[in-house]
């Protein structure tokens, strides 16, 4: 018997010990300033230039932080090289787990990519680097080169629809999985959230990693209010140990 599919599901706060700030947690963007949320809602962005000019200020922000991976998405990888099955169903856009050595073609990234930039008109696509370097050389809101476009990076933003595809292969992951993961994850964001329940349903063992209640806690099978960094790998260690 080969062994079990593993789905880890990581959203926000996968990534706060990169550097990478989360959205809803205690300390989330979105408490601090929730007019921060407008920067990635596609009506505004559209809209509005201004709110366009400080969105790709925060772009560069992050990218100066050169967020790499932490301990959390570095034993993802560790387990999948292992040789146990692994697929990672992300919220995040940072691709910081392909950054760790998760294969591309073995992560799902619901909410896109940040790494690459996206002309809302003839959607052509660049790297977000060359575009931040237009906005380092006095660009407050670049125009696709190539028609003359809106660009916004490649993400979906509040209002838009996340990739059918994407969702599609996301959710036979998690109907064919035998344990599911959520890690950093307030589980509140639909349809992405109701993966765990999906994978619940279908008979995985559920985990859920995060500091704070999500709504899917009374279907767990585990919950762990421990730090990430720290309670993932130790989990995953664990699971091994016991062959999943």
């Amino acid at each position: 018997m080969g062994k079990p599919l593993v789905v880890v599901f990581s959203g926000a706060g996968m990534s706060t010990d990169s550097g990478i700030p989360d959205y809803r947690g205690p300390q989330g963007l979105w408490r601090r300033e929730p007019d921060a949320e407008k920067l990635v809602t596609y009506a505004y962005y559209m809209a509005d230039p201004e709110i366009r000019r400080r969105s790709w200020l925060m772009r560069a922000e992050i990218a100066a932080l050169e967020p790499r991976p932490n301990a959390a998405h570095l034993a993802v990888a560790a387990l999948e090289r292992g040789g146990t099955p692994v697929r990672v169903v992300t919220q995040n856009v940072d691709g910081l787990h392909q950054l760790a050595g998760m294969p591309d073609r073995k992560v799902f990234e619901l909410h896109g990519t940040a790494r690459a930039v996206v002309c809302t008109r003839c959607h052509v696509r660049s790297p977000m680097a060359e575009t931040l370097g237009r906005v380092a050389a006095g660009e407050p809101d670049p125009a696709c080169l190539t028609c003359g476009g809106i660009l916004k990076a490649g993400t979906v933003m509040f209002g838009e629809r996340l990739d059918p595809e994407v969702l599609a292969q996301a959710m036979t992951v998690a109907k064919g999985c035998q344990v599911f993961i959520a890690v950093g994850s307030t589980l509140q964001v639909q349809p992405a959230a109701s993966l765990a329940g999906i994978a619940a349903e279908h008979g995985a063992r559920l985990i859920i990693v995060n500091a704070e209640e999500t709504p899917y806690d009374p279907l767990a099978d585990e919950l762990i209010r421990e730090p990430i960094g720290s309670a993932l790998p130790e989990l995953l260690d664990r699971l091994q140990d016991v062959g999943v």
